[in-house]
């Protein structure tokens, strides 16, 4: 399995790389152009703002103590091999945030709305952010402190992160108060919803799983009228045990509509699991 890992690691070595900066490049220009004016307190990031704000304190100053501290505490604590991959984003990112901070002073947004301009901050920073992890690296960051949380306290990397950052957002709270905290919500929301479509991409399918008494119609529905191929699972009913046959086809989204109502049609006592296929590859 390390072989399959580090032949992945080589694959498109120089686009990876390209990714990556470029991911570091948003988020700092993101970071300085559009957080840091508005207040907005997120990971180490939203540390570096809070004492840029109340001491004076280079924000990059910050985020690279930070990122340092909890790059040795991942050492101790998950090891070398769960470390590696975040030194370099770990230590670049910080030096990204000061080399592009005079940028700060070439953008005036006048009258436009706070909220607007988080808004479009949250989404450069998280198109930066899916970048690095797309490109197989990380920042580090309270990414570090997200994974000491799930091994030691059996949590998800989800509620690690409600938790971790969660706390880092309450005390911008209390620095900058409540239309702030907001904007950090709001913010926190969108890097997440942005980095998952940069990772996964836009869904142009669905995925159909469809048990229904009528088998043989509804495959014909799907292979003949909508023209899409469909497989048919051996499943077995967890509570009677009885014997199941499961319909699994994949459906451009612009044929969603038509599916379902087909379905329907043919059997209204058809039950189906629809979820987004992000990638279709190879053949059946």
């Amino acid at each position: 399995m390390d072989s399959v890992l580090k032949e992945i690691y080589k694959k498109d070595r120089l686009i990876r790389y390209a990714y990556f900066l470029l991911g570091l490049l948003f988020m700092s220009v993101s970071f300085n152009v559009f957080i840091l004016p508005n207040d907005i307190v997120y990971g180490v990031g939203g540390l570096g703002v809070i004492f840029n704000k109340t001491k004076g304190i280079d924000p990059s100053i910050v985020i690279l103590i930070g990122s340092v501290l909890l790059l040795i505490l991942s050492l101790f604590t998950l090891g070398w091999e769960k470390t590696r991959n975040s030194i370099v984003g770990s230590l670049l990112y910080p030096v990204f945030v000061k080399l592009t901070g005079p940028l700060s002073g070439y953008f005036d947004f006048g009258a436009t709305e706070a909220i607007v301009t988080v808004i479009c901050g949250s989404v450069m920073s998280g198109f930066g952010l899916g970048c690095v992890f797309k490109s197989g690296f990380t920042t580090g960051g309270t990414d570090i402190l997200n994974q000491i949380f799930s091994k030691y306290f059996h949590v998800s990397i989800g509620k690690a992160m409600l938790f971790t950052d969660g706390i880092i957002v309450c005390i911008g709270l209390f620095v900058f108060g409540f239309q702030k905290f907001i904007y950090s919500i709001v913010n926190m929301y969108l890097i997440g919803f942005m980095t998952d479509k940069v990772i996964l991409g836009i869904s142009e399918s669905k995925s159909f799983y469809i048990i229904t008494e009528h088998e043989t119609d509804v495959k014909k529905f799907i292979m003949n009228n909508l023209s899409h191929g469909v497989t048919v699972l051996d499943a077995r009913g967890g509570y009677t045990g009885n014997v199941l046959k499961v319909i699994m086809c994949i459906i451009p989204t612009k044929e969603y509509f038509k599916a379902k109502e087909g379905i329907k049609a043919i059997d209204p006592n058809a039950f189906f699991l629809v979820t987004d296929a992000y990638e279709v590859s190879g053949e059946k």
